[in-house]
This record gives C-alpha cells, structure tokens and sequence, in this order.
C-alpha cells in the first residue's frame, strides 16, 4: 500500500468529491465517450455509498485521491457477478495522484472486503481501452475470463477478469 495514504470506508461528506473525482478519471481515461447516462451514475455517490461498499484513499492532507466500490453478486449495483462472488465497480484515482499506487492499494482493500464479505471469487468488467488497469488486475492476480465477457445492455463490451480468494 502507498505508504501516504489511509484506505477508508466513505463517508457522506465524501459523496461530491468522491461523484467528481470519478467522473473526471473516466473522461480523462477517454472512457465515457456517448455514454453520459452512466457518468451519471458514477456521479450517484450516495448510492454506491448505501447499497454496496464504496473505499476511498485519503492523502496525509485529508484529501480523497481514490475510491473502489464492491459489491455483492445479487445486490442492486452488481452487473455480472454470480453467486458467491463480489464485484469491483469503479474504480477511480485522481489524475493529479497517478502513479503513487493508490489504484493498487485501493484493490488490494476491495480484495480484503470480498473475502470479509465472505466471497469465494471477486470478479470484475472492464472496458478494453483500460489498459493501464489490465495490467494492474493481473499484476495483482486477476486472472482473464473470456468465456465471461459480456456486452451491458447490448452496447458496451467489457471483458472479464477474476480472482479466486
């Protein structure tokens, strides 16, 4: 973990930077390109925060750098995961902290809240364009499931990685 920073549950008062700060990672990362309907839901903080388990990383100063969100197979934010599984959704790192490990540090605590959870896999989607993020999941010991790639809402491919915990 990066040695600067504190992984946390999310608050309330996290919501606004938490919806902006994600937002803005996937509009730089060139990932919400005509789909505006979800930047609305990466914004929906409040949400993610009440139905699943939404983990910021805090700098020293207090400030939020990172957040993941995992849910559970079955509850309402999950997309593709099965029984027994969690789900990583959204991960985001500020632009401004690339490249100090938050994103890695963020994963690393979603994988420790799945197998809190009591989960025997987490499972995860991503979009072929995020490459960097590839590498960080099978740095990581994700593993590719291309047999579980999948099309959400007939519109967007996202391929499949899992770990077994």
């Amino acid at each position: 973990m990066a040695a600067d920073i504190t992984i946390r549950a999310a608050t309330a008062e996290d919501d606004d930077v938490v919806g902006r700060l994600t937002v803005e990672a996937y509009v730089q990362g060139g990932h919400l390109e005509g789909e505006m309907e979800y930047a609305e839901e990466l914004a929906d903080v409040a949400l993610r925060r009440t139905q699943a388990h939404l983990l910021v990383a805090e700098g020293e100063d207090g400030e939020v750098l990172g957040s993941i969100t995992i849910c559970l197979a079955g509850t309402p934010l999950a997309e593709l995961s099965i029984e027994g599984e969690a789900e990583v959704r959204m991960l985001a790192v500020a632009g401004s902290a690339g490249g100090r490990g938050i994103g890695a540090a963020l994963m690393r605590a979603g994988i420790v809240k799945a197998r809190e959870l009591g989960a025997h896999t987490l499972s995860l989607h991503t979009l072929k364009t995020m490459t960097t993020a590839h590498r960080l999941y099978e740095r990581l010991g994700f593993a590719r499931v291309p047999e579980r790639d999948a099309w959400i809402e007939d519109r967007v491919f996202v391929l499949a990685y899992e770990m077994v915990l």
